[in-house]
């Protein structure tokens, strides 16, 4: 049984986000926290200027609104948004926070993976405690 859980959460088409929610509740203390965070890809400057100023601001809005739904049907949890390359940030949180289990979710491999390397896979070899993949 795990004390701190750490779901990172892609909003991703492909990607089943209930699965690790329901793999947290079973493997969870009683009264044990789970953080719900989802990394917010750095938008390049010259793409800023085509969108509209207050873009960034109402995205971080709505990704912290659909954490906090979903965080509300756990116990204990609350949802964070950050800023940075996903798998980067991920490991970067984890260090400071300190969970004991990582669930991610991840996608069936395709050649961009396996070429490119997927944030599940630099989560899995590089985190500090025990990482659970769902697929």
């Amino acid at each position: 049984m795990y004390h701190n859980i750490l779901i990172p959460i892609a909003f991703d088409a492909e990607r089943d986000i209930t699965a690790p929610l329901k793999l947290a509740e079973i493997l969870g203390t009683p009264g044990g926290k789970v953080t719900l965070l989802h990394v917010m890809e750095h938008v390049p400057s010259y793409a800023i200027s085509y969108m509209p100023t207050d873009y960034l601001i109402a995205a971080r809005q709505a990704i912290q609104g659909e954490l906090d739904d979903m965080a509300a049907k756990l116990p204990n949890a609350t949802g964070v948004v950050i800023e940075g390359h996903s798998g980067r940030s991920i490991l970067d949180w984890a260090e400071t926070n300190k969970p004991d289990l990582i669930i991610i979710a991840s996608h069936r491999p395709g050649m961009q993976d396996l070429l490119l390397g997927s944030t599940a896979a630099q989560v899995v070899r590089h985190a500090r405690c025990a990482v659970h993949v769902v697929r």
